[in-house]
């Protein structure tokens, strides 16, 4: 049997915004017992021209959400990037998750032909529904829950390849 596009996403989604989730709560409970100002771990960032953690939360959040809309052929919010604290980001997460619940299968299957065009800067790129998943959604979510993760580890927070993985 093959697998779905709805397989492929939103149980991915699902998952991918519940392991960023816990790694929050870790950090936060870090910056807690360690008397760190929580603000020092939101805004770190693992080089001078990377995002802060705020922004990795915050942007893959919005991929899973945006990404799932356009399969669904929804609209979606635009959510303002005001984040600053880890409830905040724990909010973002909980809200994208309560977006993504109301997104069925019928919605997304059978959405692997269909044409998504996006403008990202000043490139408009233009994907079949597959194509866009596979290629963009999915790799930009791992990429951004791996950077929240790698922020918060680099930091000191004890994180493990199972807290990654969401064992």
């Amino acid at each position: 049997m093959s697998l779905t596009m709805y397989q492929a996403s939103i149980p991915v989604f699902v998952r991918m915004l519940g392991v960023l989730s816990k790694v929050l709560d870790k950090g936060a409970a870090f910056a807690e017992a360690r008397k760190i100002d929580p603000a020092v771990l939101v805004n770190a960032r693992l080089a001078p021209d990377m995002l802060p953690l705020s922004r990795q939360v915050q942007i893959a959040s919005d991929m899973v959400m945006r990404g799932a809309a356009r399969l669904a052929g929804a609209s979606f919010p635009n959510n303002p990037d005001t984040e600053a604290s880890f409830p905040e980001l724990k909010e973002r997460i909980a809200k994208t998750l309560r977006f993504l619940d109301g997104i069925t299968a019928p919605e997304i299957d059978g959405s692997e032909e269909r044409q998504i065009s996006i403008k990202v800067g000043d490139q408009d790129l233009n994907f079949k529904g597959q194509d866009y998943l596979r290629y963009f959604v999915l790799p930009n979510l791992y990429f951004h829950v791996i950077a929240a993760y790698l922020i918060l580890r680099h930091n000191g927070v004890e994180l493990g390849k199972r807290d990654f993985l969401g064992m």
